[in-house]
């Protein structure tokens, strides 16, 4: 099997187990506190920090709206609805009832909707999966951003304190980004402990500094009351509705709740939203808008300027560590996010490093952190300030929640069979919020918000062009593809000498012999007394049980066929899967094993039909560049032969 072709075809349909995954966590009552503890610091450190920038930029941004007091009791009544209907109905109330065996996400969406995921006859996903898949790609757009903003805004509060050292705060953040992505090669389970017990501090902080100004000026309370938010849009005109581009940095990380699911499960993040995040959120929003009305003047430095004078140092530390938590969710989740694409066939293979033996989905990718990186100091050293940044956030933030939107729409119509009345009513109520946010922050493209768009298009243009290429490439494998009784009763194979040991050929086709078998008996005239032919199949769930991981069949002549199941969120090892079968009780002398790999050379001249030239040239490029199926699966390298194929697509 080729490093192009390592698992199964595009549009084959590999159904889940309903066995039980002994590897999920155990969520008894007694782990509820300590897991909604733990989503404090992975699931909500982004919108936990969201409170250092959003509300300054309603009225301090590019699209400001005066801090008179009608207007900062709408701005604040449009937060509370926004945190209500955003997060509390739309996320935790409904979509995360859209999960897969327990995982949600974008892609974990996409994989409850095979039908979707089929290509068409062109090869390209089918429209519904093109749309998944750039909600996929602009993840990756926010994972660029949020490291950036986040540990930006929170610098930036030494400026306050000495004036003097305002320029260095770029530098200063470079600095902390820098580390923050060498760390991940160690491994994240050595400092996720602490994780959410300072994001506890910090929600506890940020409530405490909201209330004595809530108190002080208890007319924000109002703003509870959705009148003043509609009033602010319908009389505050253009400027006014503009401010929505403001409002969605407020919701933004919700997706997190979602996509991170399924490591915490959603009781635990619901007991986390609405007993510590939602309460101290309002607290210091509401507490901004009474210091804003208390002194307008103010309202380009609301958060740091509830802090006390005697505090401030202090307080820039723990926002610097809130922070840094928020970008580690982020480039986690991007981590994951790769991994789940690769499996799923919409990504070429990379290098997965898994960090702890205990946790499967403790990853480091490092060719992702690299990118992740050098885009992450680039932006801080572009634009300086986190209000130039701000404009690059929101973008990525309602692109992502529109796409979840349709996706959600169609996994209750098809999946679960919902009268198609329920559907609409729905997806209405999601894009109520979604569309006024998305069009309130298209004045912000030529203001940064090209950022993510820009960085989604171009993931998008890989995933498409990858498995675009996958599937062609398959069907002309496939045409090479022989029935497996007519190989073996052909006469090549029976003239061949048969030497001791046992050879496993990797094929993407489970039903068929394989163009590399073909190949090797062809001009070797030579085979091993035992044959394996081993497929990967990818499942449409995000983990397999052990014990549903292997299917074997015995074929005549010494020849066996061999499917290993894996989930979306998990990384195959071949040596592990003849392991199994040697524990399943069938013969195989694991140590006199040899590996045959096909490597396909990409032929195709500028004639050749079907793909654009530019993406026949990347998929040729990926695919060159694609992480060895022998690294990927663990195969040891001196048991490895690699045989050349030359295909044209």
């Amino acid at each position: 099997m080729s490093a192009l072709t390592s698992d199964r075809p595009p549009a084959e349909n590999v159904p889940p187990s309903e066995a039980p995954l002994s590897a999920r966590r155990e969520r008894t009552p007694a782990r509820l506190l300590p897991l909604a503890i733990g989503a404090l610091g992975v699931v909500y450190g982004d919108i936990g920090t969201n409170p250092l920038f959003a509300l300054k930029e309603c009225f301090h941004g590019p699209h400001p709206v005066a801090p008179t007091h009608d207007n900062v009791l709408g701005v604040l009544s449009l937060v509370f609805w926004a945190l209500i209907g955003v997060v509390t109905v739309k996320y935790l109330a409904l979509v995360m009832r859209a999960h897969n065996d327990g995982e949600g996400g974008t892609l974990a969406l996409l994989a409850l909707l095979p039908r979707a995921r089929r290509p068409r006859a062109s090869g390209n996903p089918g429209l519904l999966a093109m749309v998944i898949l750039f909600g996929s790609a602009l993840l990756f757009g926010d994972g660029i951003v949020t490291p950036a903003i986040s540990v930006l805004s929170a610098v930036e509060g030494v400026g306050l304190a000495i004036p003097a050292a305002k320029p260095f705060a770029v530098y200063a953040t470079a600095a902390i980004l820098v580390v923050l992505f060498l760390m991940q090669r160690r491994g994240t389970h050595r400092i996720g402990a602490v994780f959410g017990p300072v994001m506890v501090v910090w929600f506890a902080v940020i409530g405490a500094l909201g209330l004595p100004w809530i108190v002080r000026h208890a007319t924000v309370l109002h703003a509870l009351n959705p009148a003043y938010a509609a009033r602010l849009l319908v009389h505050g005109g253009w400027a006014a509705f503009l401010v929505l581009g403001a409002i969605v940095l407020v919701v933004a990380g919700g997706e997190a709740l979602y996509a991170d699911m399924g490591h915490f499960g959603r009781k635990p993040i619901s007991l986390a939203w609405y007993c510590v995040v939602l309460p101290c959120l309002l607290l210091n929003y509401f507490g901004q808008g009474a210091f804003v009305l208390e002194n307008p003047s103010y309202a380009d430095s609301t958060f740091y300027a509830l802090v006390p004078r005697w505090g401030l140092f202090p307080m820039i530390l723990l926002a610097t560590a809130a922070t840094v938590i928020a970008s580690q969710a982020l480039i986690s989740g991007a981590f994951s996010l790769t991994r789940q694409a690769v499996q799923l066939g919409y990504w070429p293979r990379v290098t997965i490093v898994h960090t702890s033996a205990e946790h499967e989905g403790q990853i480091y990718v490092p060719e992702i952190n690299a990118l992740l990186m050098v885009a992450c100091i680039t932006l801080v050293l572009a634009f300086k300030v986190s209000d130039a940044l701000a404009a690059a956030y929101g973008l990525a933030v309602t692109g992502t929640m529109l796409v979840t939107s349709i996706a959600f729409f169609e996994v209750a119509r098809t999946r679960w069979r919902w009268p198609l009345w329920t559907c609409v009513a729905v997806l209405a109520l999601f894009l109520s919020f979604d569309v006024p946010f998305l069009v309130a922050n298209l004045p912000k493209i030529g203001e940064g918000g090209w950022v993510p768009l820009v960085v989604g298009a171009l993931m998008f243009a890989l995933m498409t062009t990858w498995t675009t290429g996958r599937a062609r490439l398959f069907k002309a494998i496939q045409a090479r593809t022989l029935r497996l009784e007519d190989f073996i009763g052909c006469d090549e194979v029976g003239r061949c000498h048969r030497i001791p040991g046992t050879a496993v050929f990797l094929t993407a086709n489970p039903s068929g012999i394989p163009p590399v078998l073909r190949h090797h008996v062809r001009h070797n005239r030579v085979l091993h007394e035992d044959v394996i032919l081993l497929s990967i199949a990818t499942s449409d769930a995000p983990l397999v049980a052990p014990d549903a991981r292997v299917s074997i069949e015995e074929l005549r002549g010494g020849f066996w066929r061999v499917v290993a199941s894996y989930g979306f969120m998990e990384t195959p090892n071949v040596p592990a899967v003849l392991t199994a079968c040697v524990r399943a009780g069938n013969w195989i002398d694991v140590e006199n094993v040899t590996y045959y790999l096909g490597r396909e050379t990409i032929l195709g001249d500028a004639s050749t039909k079907g793909m654009a030239r530019w993406r026949r040239r990347l998929f040729a490029y990926l695919a060159r560049n694609a992480q060895s199926a022998t690294a990927f699966f663990g195969i040891p390298a001196d048991k490895v032969v690699e045989v050349g194929i030359q295909l044209d697509l």
